[in-house]
């Protein structure tokens, strides 16, 4: 069995096995119903790649920048990202993500400034809530438009002028998430979340982040993608948790049609760049101030994958509910 189908596998039957055994976990005699954690009395910043299938409240908004450091064996690419979620029912609830980027690179010149990367648009709808008594978790289906605002061609060096990926990208991702209770009491909150991103054709000059030359015209296709990630997150004082990410990504290869303009004149260009799968995990730790403010710091490793580069990404994050 290879590590990507293990990972898959994994994380559903984790996922079915502490579903299913929350109400009885409940029930035996490890714990009494007095020792139990109360569920109010758990505080949470969330793990750091897995979204939240729980509804904001109508009127409420959340506002959660990342600080991060994407290193590869070629590029670190700092940057941030902000969610910032608004409820607009008890049920739906839209966001907006803007991202920024700086990048360093190890052979060639650096980035010129700190560059404004793709931003992205969502809403998310609550399907189930999640209730002690019953196995059944809070889902949410979750719609995330990217928006190809961030610089993708006509790039003077690619490695350090690009900040997004140019092509307009829908996401479409089911969130669910649960809670159990460990033998000594201590609430384990549980997220599995399956999605699936589509992107547009999009036109393409120059180099570019699709690997194309000095030059080129035509257009690009990127291939579609699937994550599937599941997250633990173990409460072990009211302030303090310990949160565990697990992830497995898979993108199809992307398509390049045009002509590039070579010595002689004109010559045609199509080719498919190769399918790509990896896995990831991200150990973090969280603290909590009060129920509506928190931080996570923690370090995201995808490797292991085909046709996937190695990255390390430390990261710290604020959340902030009202």
């Amino acid at each position: 069995m290879t590590a990507t189908r293990w990972l898959v596998m994994s994380c559903v039957m984790s996922w079915l096995t502490l579903a299913l055994s929350t109400p009885a976990m409940a029930e035996t005699a490890w714990v009494t119903d007095n020792d139990r954690q109360p569920l109010a009395e758990a505080w949470w910043t969330g793990p750091m790649m897995a979204n939240s299938a729980a509804a904001l409240p109508k009127g409420h908004y959340l506002i959660e920048p990342y600080v991060y450091d994407v290193r590869s064996s070629r590029v670190d690419s700092f940057g941030s990202l902000t969610y910032m979620e608004y409820g607009i029912t008890d049920r739906l609830m839209a966001g907006l993500i803007p991202t920024f980027s700086y990048n360093r690179v190890s052979e060639g010149p650096d980035s010129q400034g700190v560059g404004t990367g793709d931003v992205s648009v969502l809403a998310q709808y609550s399907l189930t809530s999640f209730h002690e008594d019953s196995a059944m978790p809070a889902m949410a289906l979750m719609v995330q438009e990217t928006l190809p605002t961030g610089r993708y061609d006509r790039l003077n060096h690619p490695l350090a002028d690009a900040t997004g990926s140019g092509a307009y990208s829908t996401t479409v991702q089911l969130n669910t998430q649960t809670y159990f209770w460990m033998p000594n009491g201590r609430i384990l909150r549980m997220r599995f979340n399956v999605g699936g991103s589509f992107s547009q054709r999009t036109s393409v000059d120059d180099e570019s982040v699709y690997g194309t030359p000095r030059g080129f015209h035509g257009h690009a296709k990127p291939g579609a993608a699937v994550l599937v990630n599941a997250a633990w997150e173990y409460s072990m004082t009211q302030r303090w948790v310990l949160a565990f990410d697990l992830a497995y990504r898979r993108s199809q290869g992307t398509r390049v049609q045009g002509t590039t303009v070579v010595e002689g004149g004109i010559m045609p260009v199509a080719y498919r760049t190769r399918s790509s799968a990896s896995f990831g995990f991200a150990p973090a730790i969280e603290y909590n101030w009060s129920s509506r403010i928190g931080m996570l710091a923690g370090v995201r490793v995808f490797t292991g994958g085909h046709n996937s580069p190695t990255t390390i990404t430390p990261a710290v994050a604020f959340n902030y509910v009202h």
